[in-house]
């Protein structure tokens, strides 16, 4: 087989589940964007972080403040240079590279957003915690689901018993992120939902161009990460 034939090959093999979940993210997000800008969706954002407000205690409080800093971009930040540094250091170069783009390519995105919809945050009650900037979409939401999202890609990889463990923490945590902005009074839930759509979107990419990356370094010869098998490439 030439090699023409074996990159056909390649592109060929690429997920159709993640191609559909990325049609499908970026319609949710194109659908809650229009009606944000239509402003249809005031009813249906107050009437939920009211709902949430009555459930509001010093405990909790103090929990959600405490979950809502794991999707701060200073802790994500620290958390993917050390992800980086390990994995660079374990001779997987390829991860490390793709992490970086995720990352920076979803704060990047993030921010554009944010600046096209100059949404205000909510101001229905007086929040325990300081935010600035536009609301629309959430970042917690956004980048929790890029960075969390390819560190357990990452050990779903290297793990592959514990494939079901991984996902499941990793879904409970960026849930749980997002739910503390909502608790917390500092995003509207359009702004959460658009923010997981968004973040969906960029990380299934992300993984799709790591993945045909590797199987044409594989395809071409090109010696792959130290670390990492010919198996576990793919």
């Amino acid at each position: 087989m030439g090699l023409k034939t074996k990159l056909l090959s390649i592109f060929s093999r690429i997920r159709i589940v993640g191609l559909l979940q990325v049609g499908l993210g970026m319609s949710a997000f194109a659908w809650i964007a229009k009606q944000v800008l239509r402003q249809e969706t005031t009813a249906f954002d107050t009437a939920i972080l009211m709902a949430i407000r009555q459930t509001q205690t010093l405990r909790l409080d103090r929990a959600f403040v405490a979950v809502t800093f794991l999707g701060e971009p200073e802790f994500l930040l620290a958390l993917c240079v050390g992800s980086a540094a390990i994995l660079l250091r374990s001779k997987r170069r390829s991860e490390a590279t793709a992490l970086a783009i995720a990352a920076v390519g979803g704060v990047g995105l993030n921010y554009w957003f944010k600046h096209i919809f100059s949404r205000d945050r909510p101001a229905l009650w007086d929040r325990i915690v300081d935010v600035g900037f536009y609301s629309f979409p959430s970042g917690h939401a956004m980048i929790s689901t890029i960075v969390y999202g390819m560190l357990g890609y990452f050990m779903v990889k290297r793990f592959p018993r514990w494939r079901g463990l991984i996902v499941l923490s990793a879904v409970l945590l960026i849930a749980a992120i997002g739910l503390s902005r909502l608790y917390l009074g500092v995003h509207w839930p359009t702004d959460v939902i658009a923010g997981y759509s968004a973040g969906l979107v960029w990380l299934i990419v992300c993984i799709l161009s790591l993945e045909i990356w590797r199987e044409y370094r594989l395809v071409a010869g090109v010696p792959h990460d130290r670390s990492v098998s010919p198996e576990q490439q793919l």
